[in-house]
């Protein structure tokens, strides 16, 4: 036998137990002794007890100072963004150590181990191995006391057993910080009342009438184990108020947000109702969310029933039983450990009026619902383009064109190709780039151009390769295309900061053009004022392109004066090349 005494003193103890039990153990298991011997006396299982007993001892030198490195670490980025530059050479050395993968790998790690992630799960009992003879079931006896904080679950009836069991766990709640509660847990006694044949409306009574200390006896379902919490951020494009969806399990439980709104999904496993909290905010507890799918399906059923709608970022809709459609969700109701002004207490069962399935038949890029954003760091040396969407006449040349001259070295545009003529006062490559219409047309065809239409018989367009070297050269690319453009540059090559340019309501576009002696686009000599028709025009088209390409832009302004919405534009611009800002996921892969 191998010396004991330098190995680890528990594994020693248990060796030295196994040896003295060998004379008292039924003959036929020496190979099993065997194996638990070897297993004792092995290098490698007590270097990894030497590894755990260092972790977990409580030497104050080893402890975690704080558990969420990543986080710290994000947020410093956020702070030295704007000051890492030449006159600052320690915040761009700070600035370039968190970006590198190693150190982010290494405070995940330092993370992980701080929240003691490491520690061993020990997968189920397969069914073939349980003892069929042993028929008593595994019970867990919870406490928790009773405050002005809801216990966060939410309780349902088994269809098939009659069994009320956990339907959800809030992350972040008390009953997931107990960390003893888990969702399929059947609840067979709460206060030493049973639950055999009540609803969950009863239990929820039993609940309310409790104080202090509030006992649950449980049987841990086949699903009771921790679930990480997920990372995904979200861009909400569009408002959500919970009291007003009849659908949600617990309207106290619901996270209103609004089109715009970053959202930390920490957790997606239910189909219809993800739980979700506010990027940002220090509240621990999540709240729950319509998820994609049942989103989706929402808006597809307001555009079906109403072809002409411009619900893009509609509220939950009152959907009646008499749709015809199947309803799949069972009632739902609230572990709530708060006063009774915080109870739910809707008794009627929520129903969604449809299922969700796995192949939808429609372009999920046409249903804007969430879009999963990351964070981007500006580079000093690379700029985001800044894309000027809108209306024929709502001001969107004048801005560029003041944006340019504000700074003619740093802000640059594209010039247009075109196959008409050159004129004898026009220069190639600076006022247009003239080519033969074949080879445009070519060009066309190999979808090198961002966007392009005819005038007069000609063709016109903008080059992707004209955006790509000004972006290329260090200088701020400035455009205002069409809005059908978007599709061509919204990439994870070109990263454009989108800022739709919007008209004001009537009778403020009608005054500010006015005071402004502002000429009718519409006219090709603009030589005249623009007419009432024109106003109604530009705001009617406003409308249309909103509706349409609303969840692709970054920035709304305004344009309701001429100067003031310049210099809200300068501010942008400014943000833009030196602050963070959220950008789909695939663009920062």
């Amino acid at each position: 036998m191998l010396d004991t005494g330098r190995w680890d003193p528990a594994l020693s103890k248990l060796l030295l137990t196994l040896e003295e039990s060998r004379p008292n153990l039924p003959s036929g298991c020496e190979e099993e002794l065997g194996f638990l011997s070897d297993l004792l006396q092995s290098r490698e299982l007590h270097a990894l007890v030497k590894v755990h007993n260092s972790i977990e001892q409580k030497d104050e030198r080893f402890c975690p100072i704080l558990s969420n490195s990543v986080q710290v670490a994000e947020e410093v980025l956020d702070l030295v963004a704007s000051q890492a530059n030449d006159e600052n050479p320690e915040a761009s050395d700070l600035y370039d150590i968190l970006q590198n993968p190693h150190i982010q790998g290494l405070l995940y790690s330092h993370d992980i181990i701080a929240q003691k992630d490491y520690l061993p799960k020990l997968p189920d009992i397969p069914p073939d191995l349980e003892d069929p003879e042993d028929p008593e079931e595994t019970i867990k006896i919870v406490q928790l006391v009773k405050s002005s904080e809801p216990l966060g679950a939410t309780i349902r009836k088994d269809e098939e057993s009659g069994k009320i069991v956990i339907a959800r766990v809030m992350h972040g709640g008390a009953a997931d910080r107990s960390g003893l509660i888990f969702p399929g847990d059947e609840v067979i006694e709460v206060n030493g009342y049973t639950t055999e044949g009540k609803t969950p409306d009863d239990v929820l009574q039993i609940l309310k009438a409790s104080e202090g200390t509030i006992t649950f006896k449980l049987v841990p379902g086949d699903t009771g184990k921790h679930k990480r919490e997920s990372k995904v951020r979200v861009r909400c494009l569009f408002n959500y108020t919970s009291k007003d969806d009849p659908h949600i399990p617990c309207e106290d439980a619901g996270l209103d947000f609004k089109k715009g709104d970053i959202l930390h999904i920490v957790s997606q496993d239910d189909i219809y109702w993800w739980q979700a909290r506010r990027e940002g905010d220090r509240s621990m507890r999540a709240g729950l969310i319509p998820s994609r799918s049942l989103q989706e399906k929402r808006i597809l059923l307001v555009r079906t029933n109403n072809p002409e709608s411009h619900v893009l970022d509609c509220t939950p809709c009152k959907f009646s039983s008499s749709m015809g459609l199947a309803s799949t969700i069972s009632q739902s109701i609230p572990l709530i450990t708060g006063v009774d002004s915080t109870m739910c207490s809707k008794n009627s069962i929520k129903k969604i009026p449809y299922t969700l399935t796995e192949h939808d038949d429609y372009d999920r890029d046409e249903i804007p619902t969430y879009e999963e954003v990351a964070k981007l760091y500006p580079r000093p040396t690379q700029f985001r383009p800044i894309v000027l969407i809108g209306p024929p006449g709502v001001g969107r040349n004048e801005l560029k064109r003041r944006l340019i001259e504000l700074d003619p070295d740093k802000y640059k545009t594209t010039i247009p190709f075109t196959s008409r003529s050159q004129r004898p006062a026009e220069t190639n490559g600076k006022d247009y780039y003239f080519v033969t219409r074949e080879k445009m047309e070519e060009e066309i065809q190999g979808g090198k151009f961002i966007e392009f239409g005819e005038y007069k018989g000609n063709l016109y367009g903008t080059a992707s390769e004209s955006v790509r070297s000004i972006i290329n050269s260090s200088f701020v690319c400035v455009l205002n295309p069409h809005s059908q453009a978007l599709k061509m540059l919204r990439t994870s090559e070109f990263k454009p900061y989108i800022i739709f340019i919007k008209p004001p309501e009537f009778e403020v576009l009608k005054q500010s053009r006015h005071n402004a002696f502002a000429k009718s686009t519409f006219d090709e000599s603009n030589s005249r004022a623009f007419n009432d028709e024109e106003f109604n025009e530009i705001i009617k088209s406003a409308e249309r392109i909103e509706y349409i390409y609303g969840h692709l832009f970054d920035e709304i302004l305004i344009n309701d004066d001429l100067p003031k919405s310049f210099e809200r534009l300068v501010k942008i611009v400014k943000k833009v090349e030196t602050e963070p800002l959220w950008v789909p996921s695939s663009w920062v892969q």
